[in-house]
């Protein structure tokens, strides 16, 4: 992986701060007023939680890797300012997350975000 042709956004930090849980590293993929939104099983795609700013995205972000699990990006794709991937995450008991992605990208950042996450219940 690495940076794509004509984007600064790099797949390598983003495989840096997922797999090494660096909450910074990966805050510092996202545009000052970017946004996420997020859509699992409590928060369904018709009240989906929505994250506006790279505060209230680091909190999150913070929660997230600072948790006891691993941590691994499984497939990264850029195409112009679209990026796609997936995560799969595994807690010390044997739960299992995955969470896929799709980024706009607005020069190299991330602007906006939808991740769809499901988990082993």
């Amino acid at each position: 992986m690495g940076t794509a042709a004509g984007s600064a956004f790099d797949t390598e930090t983003l495989r840096r701060g997922i797999e090494g849980q660096t909450a910074t590293t990966l805050l510092s993929l996202y545009a000052d007023d970017a946004e996420l939104r997020v859509v699992d099983h409590n928060t369904q795609p018709s009240h989906p939680k929505v994250l506006r700013g790279r505060d209230e995205i680091a909190e999150m972000l913070e929660d997230v890797y600072s948790r006891d699990m691993t941590h691994k990006l499984e497939e990264c794709i850029i195409q112009g300012d679209r990026v796609a991937y997936c995560e799969s995450c595994e807690y010390p008991d044997g739960v299992r997350v995955l969470a896929d992605s799709m980024i706009t990208l607005r020069d190299g950042k991330i602007v906006r975000q939808t991740l769809i996450q499901a988990w082993d219940e």
